[in-house]
């Protein structure tokens, strides 16, 4: 009998040890974050952004997450137009991650304004008149958003790869980018690998530079799923917080960084908008160069994109 009561005293004891660690290490994880957040948003060095956008967009249907990506170079003025203007879907179920890239001088409407370039619709009113022209054009709307300022882009390559990311510079690049690229494959720090993202002054001009920041993403997301890169995210997600403005919560950040990295296995599916053959160029007063762009093909190769069909699939419709 006594034998009986000291085993399930011993039992009861080695489960609260076991507890007792499983809290240790729970605690000493959530320190080792909080502690690494704040040494990243400490080093960024920035300003909050004080921004606070309107954005009415919806949840998509199917359990999908769609955000808006919009890149920034603000140079300190109060208004600036988008350099970059994406849509990333990250689907919950399936832990696949899709990027569109959309070409900001396609010509559209803009709600209560004239004919524009597509990114002259954040200059005028926010990723919210953005939002809205998206979906009169293309027939897409999207539930989140994510304006990122470019310093906040050099700030965390640099402290997710202090080394650099490995890329394959196709030529020599310099014009309006701010640093002086040599071809060859080479690690390039966050000053350069945005210069690379954006340098356009080559044969394939915005389509080049959409292709370059594409790779570059693909560059990045493996680095940030590695062993080194996984154990930085906390630091790194503290880094980028005075550069973002987002309607996203910490928690909605926190369970689309779990889903990406779920998905690690699998390559991110691109498309960019328009589709190659679906658009003619053009000259408009007061708007400058233009692409016309044939909305019916390119909306449904949106739609359907962005509604389980790969790009493959889209482009051979």
């Amino acid at each position: 009998m006594d034998s009986r009561i000291n085993r399930k005293t011993k039992k009861k004891k080695r489960g609260r040890k076991i507890i007792l660690f499983l809290l240790i290490i729970i605690l000493a994880v959530v320190g080792y974050s909080a502690v690494q957040f704040y040494s990243g948003y400490k080093a960024a060095g920035g300003d909050q952004i004080d921004e606070n956008y309107e954005f009415n967009g919806v949840k998509d249907e199917n359990g999908r997450i769609n955000i808006l990506l919009l890149g920034v170079d603000s140079r300190g003025e109060e208004k600036s137009r988008t350099d970059s203007m994406m849509i990333a879907q990250v689907d919950p179920k399936t832990n696949e991650t899709k990027i569109v890239s959309l070409m900001r001088d396609m010509y559209v409407q803009i709600p209560g304004y004239k004919g524009y370039k597509l990114n002259t619709a954040f200059y005028l009113g926010g990723p919210e008149l953005l939002r809205q022209t998206i979906k009169e054009n293309f027939g897409i709307d999207v539930q989140y958003y994510m304006v990122a300022d470019f310093k906040g882009f050099e700030k965390s390559v640099d402290i997710l790869a202090p080394d650099g990311i490995e890329m394959n510079v196709e030529h020599a690049m310099s014009k309006n980018i701010g640093v002086s690229l040599e071809p060859g494959v080479q690690k390039l720090n966050g000053k350069e690998l945005l210069g690379y993202a954006r340098f356009r002054y080559d044969a394939k001009s915005d389509f080049g530079r959409v292709e370059r920041q594409q790779e570059v993403i693909s560059a990045l997301k493996d680095e940030v799923l590695s062993i080194g890169g996984v154990t930085k995210l906390p630091k790194l997600a503290g880094s980028v917080q005075p550069y973002i403005q987002t309607n996203m919560s910490k928690m909605d950040q926190i369970s689309i960084v779990k889903d990406v990295v779920m998905g690690s296995d699998k390559e991110i599916d691109k498309l960019t908008l328009p589709l190659e053959g679906t658009y003619t160029f053009a000259d408009y007063s007061g708007v400058g160069n233009v692409m016309e762009v044939n909305f019916e093909t390119n909306s449904k190769a949106l739609q359907d994109f962005l509604n389980g069909k790969s790009s493959d699939e889209v482009k051979a419709q």
